[in-house]
């Protein structure tokens, strides 16, 4: 986690502490690679799949990434987000990788825009 643009900075002692004990519960960190090792996988012939068939997304779709991120350099998201749904808005925050704990701020008033809550 401290690998990337912001290291360990962004993350209270609390969070560090729920990430470790998170991460020592038995079968956390098989189960997120079986995750990744899926995305690259059948979730991908599934997403194939669904583009042959023409299917997208049909709800509205917010996609937020962190401008110092991986996804600002190689990717235009809106575009690639765009492939597979109907109805998608969303842009850089100012920040890394960990959208929630560097742009809390920014995140809960995105959120709150886009599911137009009260904010009080």
């Amino acid at each position: 986690m401290g690998n990337r643009s912001a290291g360990l900075a962004p993350f209270a002692p609390h969070a560090l502490l729920a990430y470790r004990d998170a991460f020592a519960s038995p079968g956390a960190v098989f189960a997120m690679c079986e995750d990744y090792r899926a995305s690259a996988g059948i979730d991908l012939e599934h997403d194939r799949a669904d583009i042959e068939r023409g299917l997208k997304v049909a709800c509205p779709l917010r996609v937020l990434w962190g401008e110092q991120g991986v996804i600002e350099r190689c990717f235009d998201a809106l575009d690639e987000w765009r492939k597979v749904a109907r109805d998608v808005s969303g842009h850089a925050l100012p920040c890394g990788h960990y959208i929630p704990e560097e742009a809390p701020q920014l995140l809960l008033a995105e959120m709150r825009a886009f599911f137009e809550t009260d904010a009080s």
